[in-house]
């Protein structure tokens, strides 16, 4: 049977059982490949469909899902998405979209990322790895050195009158080097995505990984107390991804986020605006149409230390009597509906990197963060974390620092944000991308010597 009749007899079986049926299709192709000392170490290609199940019954959402498209499937499907249905006990009330009156023209897809032979995209990580090494002596080997590639296409169509699709594609790769001097080891490593190829800089990407590495040796601690704090780029995105959490209306609605009924106070400061733009370029988070089949929006969710909104699916929306912000999310045609940002990021402002650094005047400059899982309460917005990068003394950068613990609490960290930075940065995308410039704030606490 062919997918668009498969699809069609599908929901016409939901409509004759009684229920609200929508079909999310997935399309996707992928491709990896490590290199380890000159060779292929690994090489993955994948290509497959899948298809999900959606039902509404009684105000209750059921799913399930196939890879093959029978008979047989059929009524598998319808089953085991309906019984699912009648086993959810939440009493809150899920619903189905019948579309949007327009959706947004996005360019998420370059065919000549579909075009690059494996051969090249091979050669690009034997490249990478070759130009890491020769950048310094003390770089003495590569931890992990790949170039990847993925196109996708999602489409959704149900019995209310939802048909929309779209497609992406990205081009990507990372390199992780070890720098050694005497007994000094550290490690390096820098990641980059687009979905323009000749933009591909692999030089520069090489370079950036042994600075980073090369820089952080001789790292020794700093003695314990309170600091001003200079947060990188890469830092500040992890930091906003570990606790984007608190901006979910259902996280909210569950008492899981103190920003509960905090629309419209003052939750930060005045420099901080945090943006979620699904149609920023460049992105495999961007999207014309979220999970549940509604137009996406730009929006800002904090603008000028405000809150405007949480993050909002029909679900959240309905219960809190607003509109839904498009932010509910699948992780994969099979998974049901949550809520997540799509590109969520600090907004920049025009003050560079050596500006932050001058703004910084003494403190400590936070190149990298470890143990984000284990020294992180996402609902307390507590957070204790192992830490490496520079002193700052009189708006330079000096020694390396290490051995380190940074603590903090990040409800209050937005309210001590004194500024944000120009240099705004993407970390790799999944379901959501996160960003951020760096930012300057006021004062952490830091375990030291």
């Amino acid at each position: 049977m062919d997918r668009a009749g498969f699809i069609r007899e599908l929901l016409d079986r939901g409509v004759r059982r009684g229920v609200a049926a929508e079909v999310c299709t997935e399309d996707g192709a992928s491709f990896e490949v490590q290199v380890k000392d000159g060779e292929v170490l690994q090489y993955n290609v994948s290509d497959g469909m899948g298809l999900g199940l959606r039902v509404l019954k009684d105000g209750r959402t059921g799913t399930a899902s196939t890879q093959i498209l029978d008979e047989e499937a059929l009524d598998q499907l319808l089953d085991g998405a309906i019984e699912n249905a009648e086993l959810v006990e939440s009493k809150d009330e899920q619903f189905m979209f019948p579309g949007s009156d327009s959706y947004p023209a996005l360019d998420l897809y370059n065919p000549e990322i579909d075009a690059i032979p494996a051969a090249e995209k091979i050669d690009m990580a034997m490249r990478l790895e070759k130009l890491a090494l020769s950048q310094d002596p003390r770089v003495t080997q590569i931890e992990d050195c790949a170039v990847f590639s993925t196109t996708s296409a999602r489409g959704m169509v149900n019995t209310l009158g939802l048909d929309v699709s779209s497609k992406a594609s990205l081009l990507g790769g990372y390199v992780s080097v070890v720098a050694r001097d005497g007994d000094q080891v550290n490690t390096g490593m820098k990641v980059f995505f687009t979905m323009d190829p000749k933009s591909v800089d692999l030089e520069a990407v090489a370079q950036a990984a042994v600075r980073e590495a090369v820089d952080g040796l001789g790292g020794t601690p700093v003695a314990s107390g309170k600091y001003r704090v200079l947060l990188r780029r890469n830092v500040a995105g992890t930091l906003l991804s570990t606790f984007s959490g608190i901006f979910s209306a259902d996280n909210a609605q569950r008492g899981l986020s103190r920003l509960a009924g905090q629309e419209g106070e003052q939750i930060a400061a005045d420099c901080v605006t945090i943006m979620d733009d699904p149609h920023r370029p460049g992105s495999a988070s961007s999207a014309p149409f979220d999970g549940e089949g509604v137009a996406t929006v730009v929006k800002a969710v904090v603008e000028n230390g405000r809150l405007n909104t949480l993050l909002h699916d029909l679900k959240t929306a309905h219960k809190q009597g607003v509109a839904t912000t498009a932010n509910g999310a699948r992780s994969s045609y099979a998974a049901p509906v949550g809520i997540a940002p799509t590109n969520f990021y600090f907004a920049p402002s025009g003050d560079d990197f050596d500006a932050m650094l001058a703004r910084t005047g003494d403190g400590l400059l936070i190149t990298e963060l470890q143990g984000m899982h284990a020294g992180a309460n996402a609902i307390t917005g507590d957070f204790s974390l192992a830490a490496k990068g520079f002193v700052v003394e009189g708006g330079k950068v000096g020694r390396a620092v290490s051995q380190i613990t940074v603590a903090g609490n990040f409800y209050q960290l937005l309210k001590d944000i004194e500024a944000v930075g120009a240099d705004l940065e993407f970390r790799v995308p999944g379901v959501s991308c996160f960003g951020s410039p760096s930012l300057l704030v006021r004062e952490l606490s830091v375990a030291g010597e």
